[in-house]
């Protein structure tokens, strides 16, 4: 039995009073039969948007959705989604239905849905229907599509996206039907707007079971990201690495944090590899300039899938630094994060590790060790507070003016100062500083 929250359980009663049908239903069933804390409550109903209206005369009232049959109602200052049962008509563009009807058929309703995993609904008590074996296939850890996947992803070519998102973020694997249909009907994923795609992909790529379904689907994401397809079986032949460039992407992105930007990084750190590859006489192979060419896709890629400008800079950050192996000393470490900050620095660790741990075990153990110590140097470092910043230099523009220094010489002589003190050659106290430049000037 499901917990129903008590204002949903108040909106469900009123329905009923006035003599109709409402149940809880899709994610919020879902999730709670998975042990999680749904993120919201929608409700169906035999209502039309027209008795609703009347049934919740009383409450304030939120008709943004209301000509799709969806009236938004805020009870104990929650609002509700309620929708009435419906049936799709033709569908436009493999997108959208063209028009809906109203019916008073639960079932209809239900089986207009894209997974049997949203196709469950639930009384004001809890009670589960499931008319598609929904709470079976959560058992099974299944992503099924509710009746043919190849009608449901020529209605709406989003739901592959949501199917391979719900196999990652869910751990479950995917039906084999509905996974042939994934691999038929990629192309119509062309008509799917480039802002839901790309939300789907950054929710996909921080699931449990990224790896699986990257490889099993690699097509699918060849359709969105035409760039991916040269590092398939693409040979490294490099003593660093045991896997092709994608197999190798796909481990990295499976190793490292499931934060977004993070996962992303891991995703096109090596994408510019096949465009930079260079083979010695004995077939070894090099790949100067990666982490530029694969800066310079990624951002070309983002900015395709419209991302935000502060992930697009934040990701290509870390891809440029990616194979930038910093000495083990306190002065480079210093360095490093005087040019980012202290939360880029470990991020860019994690970034090298999930590298490491996707490449052959030569010389693993020495390349992780190595990680930690810079690790804890970095710790050390932001613990005290270190000068890293021109504006945390003990002097300023106007010290500099006071010594007669003008114009481009004031910003010189703080760059320099900033520099000795990172590299503890100086001391950041304002009387060394000053007697520093003054015997520059002399």
């Amino acid at each position: 039995m499901i917990s129903v929250p008590k204002y949903i359980v108040k909106a469900i009663e009123q329905l009923e009073a006035a003599g109709y049908e409402a149940y809880c239903v899709g994610g919020c069933v879902r999730d709670s039969l998975l042990g999680k804390e749904p993120d919201d409550w929608d409700v169906c109903t035999s209502a039309t948007p027209d008795e609703m209206k009347e049934v919740f005369a009383g409450f304030r009232l939120i008709e943004t959705g209301i000509k799709h049959g969806t009236l938004t109602v805020i009870v104990d200052r929650e609002p509700i989604e309620i929708t009435t049962y419906r049936t799709d008509g033709k569908y436009a563009s493999h997108r959208r239905p063209v028009s809906v009807s109203f019916i008073r058929d639960l079932e209809g309703d239900i089986s207009r849905r894209d997974l049997t995993i949203n196709a469950m609904c639930c009384d004001k008590n809890g009670a589960v229907t499931d008319m598609f074996g929904g709470t079976q296939d959560i058992a099974d850890k299944l992503v099924r599509c509710v009746g043919d996947p190849n009608e449901r992803f020529e209605e709406d070519a989003l739901r592959i996206m949501r199917a391979l998102r719900f196999a990652s973020v869910l751990g479950f694997t995917i039906d084999p039907p509905t996974a042939e249909a994934i691999h038929n009907k990629r192309h119509l994923l062309e008509y799917v707007s480039v802002e839901r795609i790309f939300s789907e992909l950054k929710k996909l790529l921080c699931g449990k079971r990224v790896e699986a379904v990257l490889t099993e689907f690699t097509d699918v994401f060849v359709q969105i990201i035409p760039e991916i397809e040269p590092c398939i079986g693409f040979d490294q032949h490099n003593i660093h690495h045991c896997y092709d460039v994608w197999t190798h992407i796909v481990k990295s992105v499976a190793s490292v944090r499931p934060d977004v930007r993070l996962r992303l990084a891991m995703l096109f750190h090596d994408i510019g590899k096949p465009d930079t590859a260079r083979f010695d006489p004995d077939g070894t192979g090099h790949f100067k300039g990666h982490p530029i060419k694969s800066a310079e896709m990624l951002t070309e890629i983002l900015d395709r899938l419209h991302s935000d400008n502060a992930t697009v800079g934040y990701v290509r950050d870390l891809v440029v630094e990616h194979d930038n192996r910093i000495p083990v000393k306190r002065k480079n470490v210093k360095r490093f994060m005087a040019k980012h900050d202290f939360d880029f620095f470990m991020d860019y660790l994690e970034v090298r590790r999930a590298d490491t741990m996707a490449q052959s075990d030569h010389m693993k153990t020495e390349k992780l060790e190595e990680l930690e110590q810079l690790a804890l140097i970095g710790v050390e470092v932001n613990n005290e507070n270190c000068c890293l910043k021109l504006t945390d230099l003990a002097v300023d523009g106007k010290d500099m003016i006071s010594l007669g220094l003008s114009g481009r010489q004031i910003s010189g002589m703080l760059q320099r100062l900033l520099d000795l003190v990172v590299d503890d050659k100086l001391e950041n106290d304002r009387a060394v500083l000053l007697e520093y430049a003054k015997e520059r000037l002399r």
